[in-house]
């Protein structure tokens, strides 16, 4: 369960300001880090609220997703997977993380 700030103002009018401030502005990236995880993330009906740079919110959008992840099964050859934790091995990290970031490196390099 998300934690919540326990320092955000009680009046509609507080609580805008509140938001305006740094403190406000991490309390909102924190929230749209954790929305994909949650499955949380979507478009909503609209809000009696200012309207928000379209550029700002794809931004937000994309490094939410930067840092998302979502389970998956895939199979690879026995070869790959041993020569993934030899090199975890040699590192220090897991061979998750290897080949995570293998398929990070090979995906900008495809364009």
């Amino acid at each position: 369960m998300p934690r919540k700030s326990t320092n955000v103002p009680r009046s509609e009018a507080d609580e805008a300001g509140w938001y305006a401030t740094q403190e406000g502005r991490r309390q909102t990236q924190r929230e749209f880090v954790r929305a994909p995880r949650a499955g949380s993330l979507g478009r909503s009906s609209g809000l009696l609220a200012d309207q928000t740079d379209p550029k700002l919110l794809r931004q937000l959008m994309e490094q939410s997703k930067e840092s998302a992840t979502r389970a998956i099964s895939i199979r690879i050859p026995i070869a790959d997977l041993e020569r993934a934790q030899l090199i975890a091995g040699k590192t220090g990290v897991g061979y998750q993380t290897v080949l995570k970031r293998a398929i990070r490196e090979g995906l900008k390099k495809a364009g």
